[in-house]
């Protein structure tokens, strides 16, 4: 069974199905092709064939280096200064957040006067 939309009363109304036209549904065929989001490339391919060669170091056979020495120090404080620094931070916003958790939980255990 088809339907259209009446432009009197914008209600839908049976019709015969030579008058079924959705109405904003259209075949179009873009003109031009969408742009681009990437504009630079980040691998290039060689004219060799299909080898790829990045274009960055890796960098992991390093870190795994530094991360698997066994050297007596925690592995969230072999990254150097930063990782204390950020380590330190975080205990410090922690311990301060509790004592303050604990201040205002005696402050609203006390009776009003």
């Amino acid at each position: 069974m088809y339907y259209k939309l009446n432009a009197v009363t914008q209600r839908l109304i049976q019709s015969s199905p030579s008058a079924y036209n959705p109405q904003g549904l259209r075949i179009t065929v873009p003109t031009q092709p969408p742009p681009m989001i990437f504009a630079t490339p980040t691998k290039y391919v060689s004219e060799a064939g299909n080898v790829v060669e990045y274009l960055g170091h890796n960098k992991v056979p390093d870190l795994q280096k530094l991360f698997q020495k066994s050297d007596g120090v925690p592995v969230h404080l072999k990254g150097g200064l930063m990782d204390k620094m950020l380590y330190r931070t975080t205990m410090a916003l922690t311990i301060g957040g509790t004592l303050y958790c604990l201040m205002a939980l005696y402050i609203a255990a006390q009776p009003r006067k």
